[in-house]
């Protein structure tokens, strides 16, 4: 194996960051209380994925986690699929939330396109939260029943969750850009007994009425007995529901009160991008969700009581979740709701400066956009508060690195991430402690027993494989609704190696710990044995200033062959002539390997993406195959459904 040379160092915390780092602490009291000798973060990984038990139960003591009754051992079971963990104990996840709060402080800032910026205090978020649980008592909702909401990124989403989560009630939301279709895939599996709503939004500057989106639904949803419309957009009355102050109304007054719930009663259900087929209903329960985010947000985020956490998401990704799930620990967290590219792409640091966010959570694909459109943060704002920034959602390129670095200076954490909706949390991600590698992801994460392997099941370092998972972890899926006999989750994560977690991207962990993600393995390019995984051509691609994005897939032909074809979205003004065309397949030559340059090579209007922001290149290549698409993709699932006309068009021309 050839020794690839080390990427530069962008940042080493100092001593002080690191005696201050909630990991220091933590490495402590398990070296006190346990006997754990961890003299750094690789041999406190280590002993978090070998020892599960005292893992774990260090992460429950540590962290005073409260129990109505006792758990009666850890890990009865650790199998994949198939783990129990902590059985015997009641808990809830919301009592968690709002344990030992002072009222007056400041626990939600939030803004939209359509409000100015704003504060909850704790004292309100309770109040809120209370008279919600208690007007859903009145509707006859209890635990187990599942209440759905089509609402955005605002405090009454938060406080709607949290509420269902204080009396049982299991949750699930989708973004009010969610088209009909879309929706009913997901909540019609779960048969809600509850829709909450809101009549409209704006994005971008439009204003989108959604009350027949509303009537829609509820016809499809026959098992709903009740509609909670908030007038968000102000369209006016939608008839035969509650409205919003109405039901806060029916609970006002009353006490918040936490229901002891089973470790592993359900929270909320999350779905899979739903590119292909009915989205994958996955179930997160209570304990599980607890001490993977009490673990995550506390050790890896490290969030402290002066921190104004800030992740850029929609109510339909599990950032979302995540992001609530900061209320966990003593920071506060920030909302946004609007498009992050309205008035023009400075529009989330505008909201950095005011609400004073010291975590800035985004995309990575936001971070590209900026560096292309010459944004500069820090130019004419004070963001002296800001001193992290996380990235998520794709791989974070060596050129976003390094931008950051340019834009922010020498004292920025800059923490990618990975994981995903399958665990509501991340395999590898940032570690307080630990230098940023430019390019890399800093560490795999507690608890987490990450490897790469090729395809006999051999562990790999220094070389790409299958991202796998050889230990349980508790918020690993406890089931997807309706999949009776759990075959669908066994074909989702264990049929490539029975009883290990195949999580579905390519991998490489460095023999210094890091990690560099390449792209899902379902869309790698495999040509004579080398395997690329589509991230590093787009890296590639997207360094030339003419393109602004990229979708590249590996097309079966009937003679047994492949072609690989890369389609570009150019900047404005710009054409694909023979001259780009030879820059672009110079550079994949170059950066990634002779095999890997594109057979075609077209310019189209724009990349497909569901609403959360991935690439369609699985069902792209299906259709280029002749898939119909109908088959292979709900069109109500993406944020620009026209964008897929040009692959079907090609397709039928074929």
């Amino acid at each position: 194996m050839t020794l690839k040379p080390q990427p530069p160092i962008l940042w080493s915390p100092d001593e002080e960051r690191k005696e201050r780092a909630n990991l220091t602490a933590f490495t402590r009291w398990v070296r006190e209380h346990r006997g754990v000798d961890a003299p750094d973060y690789e041999a406190l990984w280590r002993w978090s994925v070998t020892d599960l038990e005292g893992f774990w139960s260090a992460i429950w003591e540590y962290y005073r986690v409260r129990a109505a009754t006792p758990y009666t051992t850890v890990l009865a079971s650790d199998a994949m699929p198939g783990a129990v963990w902590f059985p015997g104990a009641t808990l809830n996840y919301a009592e968690h939330i709002f344990r030992d709060r002072d009222p007056s402080a400041v626990a939600i800032r939030h803004a939209s396109e359509l409000r100015p910026l704003t504060e909850w205090t704790w004292g309100e978020l309770r109040t809120r939260t209370a008279a919600i649980a208690a007007a859903l008592r009145s509707l006859g909702v209890g635990p187990g029943d599942r209440v759905v909401a089509y609402l955005p990124n605002i405090a009454e989403a938060t406080a709607a969750f949290l509420a269902c989560a204080a009396i049982g009630a299991t949750w699930s939301s989708c973004s009010p850009d969610f088209g009909v279709r879309s929706v009913l895939d997901r909540f019609a599996q779960i048969e809600p007994k509850v829709l909450l709503a809101v009549d409209g939004y704006r994005y971008g500057g439009k204003d989108f009425d959604r009350r027949d989106v509303l009537k829609a639904l509820r016809d499809g949803m026959p098992s709903l007995q009740h509609t909670v419309v908030l007038p968000y957009l102000g369209c006016g009355p939608v008839a035969d529901t509650l409205s919003w102050a109405e039901f806060e109304a029916a609970g006002e007054g009353a006490e918040l009160e936490f229901t002891p719930l089973p470790f592993d009663h359900p929270l909320w259900v999350l779905y899979s991008s739903g590119t292909t087929g009915l989205p994958k209903a996955i179930v997160h329960g209570h304990g599980g969700i607890l001490l993977e985010q009490l673990k995550n947000l506390h050790l890896h985020l490290d969030a402290h009581a002066d921190d104004r956490v800030f992740w850029f998401t929609t109510t339909g990704w599990m950032m979302w979740n995540f992001l609530v799930s900061v209320l966990l620990t003593d920071a506060s967290i920030v909302l946004y709701d609007g498009s992050p590219a309205y008035p023009d792409l400075g529009v989330l640091w505008d909201l950095a400066e005011r609400a004073g966010i010291t975590i800035f959570g985004t995309s990575a694909g936001y971070l590209a956009n900026c560096r292309k459109a010459g944004i500069h943060p820090t130019g004419g704002r004070n963001l002296s508060a800001l001193h992290a920034i996380g990235s998520t959602g794709s791989p974070l390129s060596p050129d976003e690195f390094a931008w950051c670095y340019q834009e922010f200076g020498s004292d920025l954490w800059l923490f990618s991430t990975s994981g995903g909706t399958d665990i509501c949390s991340c395999l590898v991600g940032g570690v307080p402690t630990l230098p940023v590698y430019q390019g890399e992801i800093q560490a795999r994460s507690l608890g987490m027993a990450v490897a790469s392997w090729d395809s006999a099941g051999n562990e790999l370092v220094g070389e790409v494989g299958e991202l796998v998972v050889t230990r349980p972890a508790p918020s690993m899926p406890l089931y997807f609704w309706g999949d009776k006999d759990g075959s669908r989750l066994r074909d989702s994560y264990f049929s490539m190696y029975p009883g290990v977690w195949r999580h579905g991207d390519w991998i490489e962990i460095t023999d210094r710990g890091t990690a560099i993600i390449y792209g899902r393995s379902d869309s790698t390019i495999n040509r004579g044995g080398v395997r690329m995984g589509t991230s590093e051509i787009y890296r590639s691609v997207l360094a030339l200033e003419e393109v602004i994005d990229a979708l590249v897939v590996d097309v079966p032909q009937s003679d047994g062959s492949s072609r690989i074809e890369l389609f570009v979205v150019l900047r404005e003004n710009t054409v694909l002539d023979d001259d780009l065309v030879r820059r672009i397949k110079q550079g994949i030559r170059e950066d990634c390997s002779p095999r890997h340059v594109p057979d075609g090579i077209q310019a189209i209007p724009a990349v497909p993406r569901t609403l959360s922001g991935k690439v369609l290149e699985v069902p792209v290549k299906r259709i280029l195959m002749g898939e119909p698409p109908e088959r292979v993709v709900s069109r109500d699932s993406l944020a620009n459904p026209e964008a897929l006309d040009y692959f079907v068009h090609q397709s039928r021309d074929a």
